[in-house]
């Protein structure tokens, strides 16, 4: 466990490989699972003061969704704020472009119809954060699924682990000098040799 302020990160962010391989998993993980992405308040203030602009940009389904049952959903135990979902499990926001996922926020703050670049749930995954209600400690840990498998092999491949991989959601998320202290620290790690 690395300890960095109020944050305690899994070992696993700094030893495990990852980047995503869009052209095999085709960004699954916006249509696969039970939750949809969680999101701040901020994040869902954020949204509702902008759905307007680029409602219309979105999947029928997704916009139909919107205007029935609105873009958000609580999930979990202990509760949480989500992406709501379609019947199929696919994201309210999910836009398939060449058979790949694509994010309507994003490519909607790509046109400037809003703030958001994108939920930070998903610019961090995989790390999933969380945050023990009494002590205020911030958990950071890695999230692994299956199928992510091509992104772990990928990671593996090109030799990047999970942190440099996530890199600019990190800084977007606690800033940099949190960054640069977890970078020194995966580094120290990588230097010392395995005791035999």
């Amino acid at each position: 466990m690395i300890i960095i302020d109020d944050k305690l990160i899994s070992d696993e962010i700094v030893e495990k490989k990852f980047v995503c391989n869009l052209n095999k998993c085709k960004g699954a993980c916006c249509w696969e699972g039970d939750f949809g992405a969680p999101l701040t308040s901020e994040e869902i203030e954020i949204i509702e003061d902008h759905i307007d602009n680029f409602i219309d940009d979105l999947d029928m389904d997704g916009q139909a969704k919107i205007e029935k049952d609105l873009f958000h959903a609580i999930y979990g135990e202990p509760e949480f704020e989500g992406t709501a979902l379609l019947p199929n499990g696919a994201c309210v926001f999910l836009l398939m472009e060449n058979g790949i996922a694509q994010c309507g926020i994003e490519k909607a703050n790509k046109k400037g119809k809003i703030p958001l670049q994108k939920p930070i749930s998903c610019h961090l995954y995989p790390i999933r954060i969380n945050e023990d209600p009494h002590t205020g400690t911030i958990l950071i840990n890695y999230d692994e699924w299956d199928i992510c498998s091509d992104a772990c092999n990928l990671g593996e491949e090109l030799k990047v682990p999970v942190y440099k991989f996530v890199k600019t959601a990190l800084i977007r998320r606690f800033g940099e000098d949190f960054y640069n202290q977890l970078d020194e620290t995966a580094n120290y790690m990588e230097s010392q040799e395995p005791i035999n």
